[in-house]
């Protein structure tokens, strides 16, 4: 009987994922029509397409998706093999890291995590992979490699650790007439707000702490980031109610022309955590880019 190619799995895998022969063979270091014949050479060993014409691209058969947890699993348990027992240069390394995140971590932290990689793993890529509309397997089928976000419902097994916390502010241009008296929360909700969320909801924590008040607030706008509702508050006469105090700083350095002011209510603080499935628990490079963001935040933190 001959043994599959492992090649041929890591192939797929990068096919699956990335949906495109050529981008394939880009994360592969292959050329285009090396690739092709590869998924040639795949097709012919399962016996499936893999990959099918969807409009302009490729589009993953039902085959492959029911196969690409699996393969994933393969080579993880593989590399885990060829590892065992001794370090892994990261120098040398190229491997893909997928990170799931928001833009206020990716805003803050996204630059000096390119630094980190530059200096200590260079052949391997980073990519922020944004967060969806639900809780889905991205981290069990293997999509990604880490997830870094609020405290939120996670599967038993996974694994988590808390990076920092984060406090908030209200945001609103400097002329804005908030600013003209003493910052009420009979007058803090006497204005229209952004409200942030990517699902496009505009009722959050906050409004259950207004109630607790007896108050209501009228949010005019929606906006699916961080980053946008900052610059549509710069830009009107609406109040952004939870500025993350992690941003602070890339604010002043961006010279964005908004005033902060403490917020009149009591607003609970958000864990931020970094989770991730618990077959990488013992994945020597995971190990590292775990590490490594947790001594990122920490410095961060002291400096603060």
């Amino acid at each position: 009987m001959t043994m599959p190619d492992l090649n041929l799995l890591i192939a797929l895998d990068a096919l699956i994922e990335e949906g495109s022969v050529v981008g394939a063979a880009r994360r592969m270091n292959l050329s285009a029509p090396a690739m092709s014949r590869t998924l040639g050479r795949i097709r012919e060993a399962i016996g499936d397409p893999v990959l099918v014409r969807a409009g302009r691209g490729l589009a993953p058969t039902p085959r492959a998706l029911q196969l690409r947890e699996q393969v994933r699993g393969v080579i993880e348990q593989a590399h885990l093999v060829f590892n065992a027992g001794r370090e892994v240069d990261m120098m040398t390394l190229e491997r893909t890291f997928s990170i799931r995140a928001n833009d206020v971590f990716v805003g803050t932290y996204g630059g000096r995590m390119r630094e980190l990689f530059r200096a200590q793993a260079p052949c391997s890529v980073l990519r922020f992979v944004p967060e969806g509309d639900g809780d889905d397997d991205a981290m069990a089928q293997g999509r990604i490699d880490l997830h870094i976000s609020a405290v939120s419902k996670l599967s038993a097994d996974t694994k988590v650790q808390n990076l920092f916390s984060t406090s908030f502010f209200g945001a609103a241009h400097e002329g804005h007439p908030i600013f003209a008296e003493e910052i009420t929360a009979e007058r803090f909700v006497a204005f229209d707000h952004i409200a942030v969320s990517r699902r496009g909801r505009w009722y959050g924590p906050i409004d259950e702490d207004l109630e607790a008040l007896g108050l209501t607030r009228r949010v005019a706008q929606i906006m699916p980031t961080f980053h946008s509702a900052i610059f549509a508050a710069a830009d009107s006469d609406l109040i952004l109610p939870q500025m993350p105090s992690v941003m602070l700083g890339r604010l002043e350095r961006l010279g964005v022309p908004l005033r902060l002011f403490e917020l009149p209510i009591p607003v609970r603080s958000a864990i931020v955590v970094q989770a991730w499935h618990p077959r990488l628990d013992s994945d020597l490079a995971h190990r590292w880019l775990r590490r490594s963001i947790k001594a990122m935040c920490d410095a961060e933190s002291t400096q603060a």
